[in-house]
């Protein structure tokens, strides 16, 4: 299928590793020139050379999205290079260590939530004003199947992942009229680097984790990447506000 992104420009933070640089490399594919963020500039470089040698187009900007001052030097090298911003993809996170509920500190609170929410809701406030100025563009938040679940020992966690929804949902609403549409999916066990060190010294948390999955797995990167280029592509054009859950039927328990 072609999502018609040639010359488009599309923004993916945490787009150095795991799902972020699946979605890159899947939006390079069909034509898109890249913006890459994240904190890891030899990821990021690596991420960059896997788009050129495919004939691609891409830079990195490494980015800590807690930042405002960052993000929006972000938006602003994206402008300066590309002219534009067609389509974001805001997928970086963290998980913390997971432990009981009265026993996470407030550190960890602020921590978990300064990435997680607060950064999906300062690159929408750096993203949408370039978008407006064009009259169109499409997000598209990454949350988690914890965004639609509660679970135990990672209930900070679990709220900044909610919170992605309920900022999405909001700006769907308020930019609708305006051309801006905005979207998210939720991940279930998706095997990423990051996942592997949480379940390392957890066997029995992967056997159960997998388990509840009902399809008996965990997922690709590769295969959130449909659900993301399908929301930021024109054949979603009357679709905002929406989550797409790619968890192997887990939120459906």
């Amino acid at each position: 299928m072609d999502f018609g992104f040639r010359n488009k420009v599309a923004l993916v933070t945490g787009g150095n590793s795991g799902i972020g640089r699946a979605i890159a490399l899947g939006f390079a594919g069909e034509g898109a020139k890249i913006v890459i963020a994240g904190r890891s500039e030899t990821k990021g470089a690596d991420t960059v050379t896997a788009i050129k040698d495919r004939g691609g187009e891409a830079i990195f900007v490494k980015t800590d999205v807690s930042k405002a001052r960052e993000v929006e030097a972000l938006i602003e090298r994206t402008l300066a290079t590309y002219g534009r911003l067609d389509c974001a993809v805001n997928n970086a996170g963290i998980e913390e260590t997971q432990k009981g509920f009265l026993d996470w500190t407030e550190e960890e609170w602020t921590r978990t939530h300064d990435v997680n929410l607060k950064g999906v809701w300062l690159c929408m406030k750096a993203e949408i004003p370039p978008m407006l100025k064009q009259g169109a563009g499409a997000i598209v938040n990454v949350s988690s199947v914890a965004g639609l679940l509660g679970f135990p020992m990672l209930g900070p966690y679990v709220a900044s992942k909610h919170g992605v929804l309920g900022l999405t949902k909001s700006a769907s609403i308020e930019f609708a009229q305006q051309g801006i549409r905005v979207n998210s999916v939720c991940p279930g066990t998706i095997v990423t680097e990051m996942q592997l060190q949480a379940f390392a010294n957890r066997p029995d948390l992967a056997q159960k984790v997998m388990s509840l999955t009902p399809m008996g797995r965990g997922g690709k990167v590769e295969e959130c990447v449909g659900a993301v280029l399908y929301l930021c592509s024109e054949a979603a054009g009357f679709t905002s506000g929406i989550t797409i859950s790619v968890d192997g039927g887990w939120s459906q328990h």
